[in-house]
C-alpha cells in the first residue's frame, strides 16, 4: 500500500461517493476506484460496501479508517517539520466565497497572486456557495476560511468573524410603483410589504435570512415571487413591475441605471452584512493559518474592501 491509496480511501469514506471523492481530489473517478480496489486487494479484505446508493464502510473499513487518517496525519507532520527547518510553507488552503460576489468584496485575484508568489508550495482551492452551506463546511473543517453573508446579529457558535460590509437593505421598486404614491417618500415600513410580491436572494444567503427573520418577527411570511443570486438582476425585475426587490443599498446612479427607485426599509431597519469567517479554534494547517493571518491583515487596511457592494449574499 502507499500514501496515495490511503488518501483516496479516506476521501471516499468521507464523501460516501466515488464521484464526489474524485472531484475533491481533482482526479478522474475510474483512477480513484482502481486505486482503492488495489488497496483492498493488497489487504485481502473489502473496505467499502458499494452495493447501496451510497458507499459505506465495511466492518474492516471502519476499523482501518482511523489508522489511515493517522498515517496521513503523520506524513503531513513530517512535511511540516522539514518545512520549518527549510523556511518553506506548504500545504492546502480551502476558501469559500459568496456566489458571484468574489470580485465585488475585494481584489481577490491580486491577493491570491501575491500569496502564491510568496508561498508557491501552498495549493489553494476556491469555491463559491451560499452562506448557509459555507458555514456548515467551516464547522466540518472542509473550508479553512469563507466570506459569508450574515443572517444573525451574533456569530454562530465556534465561528469567528471580521465584518467587511455593513449596509442597509432597501426596497427597490419601479418608478410608478404604488409605494411611491406619497410624494418625497424615502422609506417604507416592513409591514407595508406584507402583501406585496417580493424579489429576493435565495434561501441560505445572509440577506434572505435577515428578511425572513424580520418578517417572522413582524408576524407574517414574505410572498417571494422571484429569487436570484445577483442583486442587480433582482432590481431589473422590480423595474419591470414584477414586485418589490429587497437588495443592498444602491447609489443613486446605480438605481437610475437599473430603472428603479429605492426606499429604506424601516420598523425594523434591515441590514446586510458580509464577513470573513473562520473556525474559532483556528484552521487545521499552518498554511491555512498563515493565509488567514495575511488575509485579515490585508482586509484591515483602509480601502482594501471594494466600494462596490452589490452582492451582500
Amino acid at each position: 500500500m502507499d500514501i496515495r491509496q490511503l488518501r483516496y480511501f479516506v476521501t471516499v469514506a468521507e464523501e460516501a461517493n466515488f464521484t464526489r471523492a474524485a472531484a475533491r481530489l481533482h482526479l478522474a473517478q475510474p483512477g480513484v476506484s482502481a486505486q482503492v480496489r488495489q488497496l483492498e486487494k493488497e489487504l485481502g479484505q473489502p473496505l467499502l460496501d458499494r452495493s447501496g446508493r451510497s458507499v459505506t464502510l465495511t466492518e474492516v473499513g471502519l476499523a482501518v479508517l482511523p489508522y489511515a487518517r493517522a498515517a496521513l496525519g503523520a506524513v503531513e507532520a513530517v512535511r511540516q517539520t522539514v518545512d520549518e527547518f527549510t523556511g518553506l510553507l506548504r500545504g492546502h488552503v480551502t476558501i469559500g466565497f459568496l456566489s458571484g460576489a468574489a470580485a465585488h468584496t475585494f481584489d481577490l485575484a491580486s491577493f491570491l497572486a501575491g500569496f502564491h508568489r510568496d508561498h508557491p508550495r501552498v495549493e489553494v482551492t476556491l469555491t463559491e456557495d451560499s452562506s448557509e452551506r459555507m458555514l456548515a463546511a467551516l464547522h466540518r473543517g472542509e473550508l479553512d476560511v469563507a466570506v459569508i453573508g450574515l443572517a444573525d446579529e451574533e456569530p454562530p457558535p465556534g465561528i469567528s468573524l471580521q465584518v467587511l460590509i455593513d449596509e442597509p437593505l432597501v426596497a427597490a421598486v419601479a418608478p410608478d410603483d404604488p409605494v411611491l404614491a406619497h410624494r418625497g417618500r424615502t422609506s417604507v415600513p416592513l409591514a407595508e410589504l406584507r402583501d406585496r410580491p417580493l424579489i429576493s436572494l435565495p434561501r441560505g444567503t445572509g440577506s434572505r435570512g435577515v428578511l425572513d427573520r424580520a418578517c417572522a418577527q413582524a408576524g407574517f411570511q414574505p410572498r417571494i415571487a422571484f429569487e436570484a443570486s445577483a442583486p442587480p438582476f433582482l432590481a431589473q425585475l422590480a423595474a419591470r413591475g414584477l414586485g418589490v426587490a429587497v437588495v443592498p443599498a444602491l447609489q443613486a446612479y446605480e438605481a437610475s441605471a437599473l430603472g428603479v427607485r429605492t426606499l429604506e426599509i424601516t420598523r425594523p431597519r434591515l441590514r446586510g452584512r458580509v464577513a470573513l469567517a473562520w473556525r474559532t479554534d483556528g484552521p487545521a494547517s499552518p498554511a491555512a493559518t498563515a493565509f488567514l493571518g495575511l488575509l485579515r491583515a490585508t482586509l484591515a487596511v483602509p480601502g482594501s474592501v471594494s466600494t462596490h457592494r452589490g452582492d451582500v449574499s
